[in-house]
Order: C-alpha cells, then sequence, then structure tokens
C-alpha cells in the first residue's frame, strides 16, 4: 500500500513538473506578427543584396555603385542577425525574396545606363519606405524581445539608406514619394506594388514615405 502511495506521489510530482514546462514551450512560440516581420525583412534583405550588386554592376551614375555596395554590405549583415533570431525562434524563412521584388529584379536586369539609375533608385526609394514603416510596426506591435530589438537595431540603417537615396535622388532629378504616412507597411525589398510577405506586403508600389521621426524599427533595405 505504502509503494502504490509513493508511485502516486512521483506520478503527481512527475506531471506538476512537466505542466509548466509545456506551457512555456507554448508561450515561446512567436506572434504571427512577430513571425511575418521576421519572414518579410528577410525577403527584403535578399532583395537589397542582390540589387546592390547589381547597382555595383550597371550603375552608370557613381553614386548609385556606392550606394549599391553599402546596401549590399548592410542588408548582409542584418540578414546575420534575422537568420540567428529565426533559428532560435524556430521560425522558418523563405529561400528567396518576394514575387514581387524578384519581378523588380529582372527589370533591373534588363535596363541599363540611366534607365536602369533611375529604375533602381526607385525601387529603392519605394522599398525602403515600405521596410521602415514596417519595421516601426513591429517595434510598436511586437510581443517577441528578440525581434523587436531586431528591428530596433534595423530602423536606423533603414533611415539612413532612405536618407541618402532622397539625395541621390534629388541629384538626378527622380521624384521622391511625398506623403507623410505611417502605419503599417510590409517590409520587402523593393518593387512596385506591394505584397506582403510577413507583418506586410513585399516592397514596391508607391508607399507614402517614413516620417521624419524614426525612433525605436527596415526595407530593408
Amino acid at each position: 500500500m505504502l509503494g502504490i502511495k509513493r508511485l502516486g506521489l512521483l506520478a503527481a510530482l512527475v506531471l506538476v513538473g512537466v505542466a509548466p514546462a509545456a506551457v512555456a514551450q507554448a508561450a515561446a512560440q512567436p506572434s504571427q506578427q512577430d513571425t511575418q516581420y521576421l519572414q518579410a525583412i528577410h525577403q527584403s534583405n535578399l532583395f537589397e543584396i542582390t540589387a546592390g550588386e547589381l547597382a555595383q554592376q550597371k550603375g552608370q551614375n557613381q553614386g548609385v555603385k556606392d550606394l549599391g555596395e553599402r546596401f549590399r554590405t548592410d542588408h548582409t549583415q542584418l540578414d546575420q542577425s534575422v537568420q540567428q533570431t529565426a533559428t532560435q525562434l524556430g521560425v522558418e524563412l523563405p529561400d528567396e525574396p518576394s514575387a514581387d521584388q524578384q519581378a523588380v529584379l529582372e527589370q533591373l536586369n534588363n535596363a541599363s545606363g540611366e534607365e536602369f539609375d533611375r529604375l533602381w533608385v526607385t525601387s529603392e526609394l519605394n522599398g525602403h519606405v515600405q521596410s521602415i514603416q514596417a519595421t516601426q510596426t513591429e517595434i510598436s506591435q511586437g510581443s517577441e524581445q528578440s525581434v523587436v530589438q531586431l528591428a530596433q537595431t534595423a530602423l536606423p540603417i533603414l533611415q539612413a539608406h532612405y536618407d541618402a537615396l532622397v539625395q541621390l535622388a534629388e541629384q538626378l532629378g527622380i521624384p521622391v514619394p511625398q506623403t507623410g504616412a505611417t502605419g503599417p507597411a510590409s517590409p520587402g525589398g523593393t518593387a512596385p506594388a506591394p505584397p506582403a510577405p510577413p507583418v506586410p506586403p513585399a516592397p514596391g508600389g508607391t508607399a507614402p514615405a517614413p516620417g521624419d521621426t524614426e525612433t525605436p524599427a527596415p526595407t530593408g533595405s
């Protein structure tokens, strides 16, 4: 009888120990917002790395070449953090840019000279606006601290990219999206018409320009 009681007590202790562990594991699952942001910003980084290489190879204007190199380097480093965070949280990342981003890359591949420079700057402006908005959304609505911190690190990088693009666009006489809207948008490289991988649509489309307020959030960009 005593042996049975001891077995019952051990079983109860085991259950008590397992339940909290199961609850903790469930609580560790990232939210849809966090998951979508990681996936979208990763696609944006993939786009930016490829677009940056194209700018270095095909850009006619030296400013385009220089920004292409800068974007490729920054987004490569940023994506290392994205992949590390996603692995820790068990989030599966896409292995290629979004369909819209791939369409833009195809257009860039087919363009040359001044046409390439203008297309590259325009698509980068649109993509960075969306990435900034998506990053700001993650900072305000994300629940997983590691993802929010990632967004806070990405925001100033994306904003600096956007500011540099605005200066280059003004030099080249390229229109800059003007709309002080700030609302959730999605990150994504650059592409006309945004689709939204996680959280936000992908890049592209004409998106409102990010507000000057930047503090802890990036098109990737």
